[in-house]
């Protein structure tokens, strides 16, 4: 362990989340205001105590892809009449979680006590208004005909390889030729979420669903079908990034950070890393670990990244829950990971079934687990630590929670 982990110093005071849904047809910024007012109360503070405001992947982005990002911290600031002392957003880093990251390091360095964190997105709204034209539409340079395209896009583009989607699946065909991992192990993952989702009143898809039904469900692009894939809908998550000081005035349970882990090894890339059945968090994975006492043993959940069900099988095996390659094993009948076993694995229904809020959905799942007011989905036995990873191409950052300030 290093010699001081300065992100104790920080507590996750308040959260707050808008309405979540399929084509809302709602503003991002009306998204946005009732996620971070929500937080904010929560927190027991009011807009003027908040002099930090930070969010991911900033206001650029929606102009690139429509319905990717939500509204830049400027307009966010001018909305909610914000004084800052300090500010950051952008699309760089260790994937989402790393804007929740920033403020605990600015909380942390003195930069500012009380620190408003959001991410929204409204992807439902911007594909069903035919806004969202993916990789080659908007933001591409082309003016109508072949687009074109620089970076990593170019050598993938021709091949049909045209999203996220396809880069995993090249993980997944590996990892099934490498150790055996079948379609039924990614199905557990899917099948698990599923149950969870039908106990959460806000996700998208909560009827029951058989192993029959994921197998027979349409190919998306081998081996992963529309199951394995998350769900676009509408939303804003937000959070207050306090300092630990403030832990004692919070009305509710203040949420802890215990350790966080932002490393980047190796080549940043989908397709040209040397290990194409492991992940990029196995890097921030090792660094988090290496920032805290507590270890497997002690995580009581667990909040992974689901974009697509490859990410989160192997950041199992990337935080150390199982050896790499020994997943297909330890997601057997899914014991193990259902809300009974010794890793309830995302509880709310995860991006796969309740909805992609796109990581930070996930966060506020362990915040609400680890307070005890999660209802019907609760983890027994007041869960003390979660662990929570964002990302899973190129980049990652991961996140150790508990019940009350570090």
């Amino acid at each position: 362990m290093t010699s001081r982990i300065g992100e104790r110093d920080a507590v996750i005071s308040g959260i707050g989340q808008s309405e979540v849904g399929r084509r809302l047809g709602r503003t991002a910024m009306s998204l946005t205001v009732d996620a971070c007012v929500d937080a904010v109360t929560d927190a027991g503070l009011t807009m003027g105590d908040i002099d930090g405001l930070a969010s991911y992947p900033g206001g650029v982005m929606d102009g690139l892809t429509p319905g990717f990002g939500g509204p830049g911290t400027d307009a966010v600031q001018d909305a909610l009449r914000l004084d800052l002392n300090w500010h950051g957003a952008g699309g760089e880093g260790p994937a989402q979680i790393g804007a929740v990251i920033n403020a605990a390091i600015a909380v942390s360095a003195g930069l500012a006590r009380h620190v408003l964190v959001y991410r929204t997105v409204w992807e439902s709204t911007a594909q069903g208004s035919g806004r969202r034209q993916g990789i080659g539409g908007a933001g591409s340079g082309g003016g109508g005909g072949v687009p074109r395209v620089g970076g990593s896009l170019q050598y993938l583009l021709p091949f049909g390889a045209v999203s996220a989607a396809n880069w995993l699946a090249m993980n997944a065909q590996r990892h099934f030729h490498t150790y055996g991992t079948t379609r039924e192990t990614l199905g557990e993952i899917a099948l698990n979420n599923r149950r969870n989702a039908g106990l959460n009143p806000k996700a998208i898809f909560r009827d029951p669903m058989t192993m029959d039904d994921y197998l027979g469900a349409r190919m998306i692009t081998t081996p992963l079908c529309l199951f394995d894939c998350d769900v676009p809908v509408d939303g804003s998550t937000a959070f207050v990034v306090s300092h630990r000081e403030h832990a004692s005035d919070v009305p509710g349970i203040a949420v802890g950070i215990n350790a966080v882990g932002t490393a980047l090894h190796g080549r940043p890339s989908w397709d040209q890393r040397p290990d194409m059945e492991g992940s990029p968090l196995a890097a921030a994975a090792d660094a988090m670990w290496g920032r805290t006492e507590l270890t497997c043993a002690d995580v009581d959940t667990a909040q992974l990244y689901d974009g697509f069900s490859i990410i989160t099988l192997m950041a199992i095996e990337a935080l150390g829950f199982c050896a790499v390659g020994e997943a297909k094993d330890y997601l057997a009948d899914g014991r193990r990971i259902s809300l009974e076993g010794e890793l309830p694995l995302n509880t709310a229904g995860g991006q796969l079934s309740a909805g992609r809020l796109h990581g930070f959905g996930l966060l506020h799942e362990a915040c609400v687990q680890l307070r005890g007011q999660a209802g019907e989905r609760q983890v027994q036995g007041e869960p003390e630590v979660a662990v929570v990873a964002n990302g899973g191409g190129p980049i990652a950052g991961t996140m150790l929670v508990t019940r009350g300030a570090a």
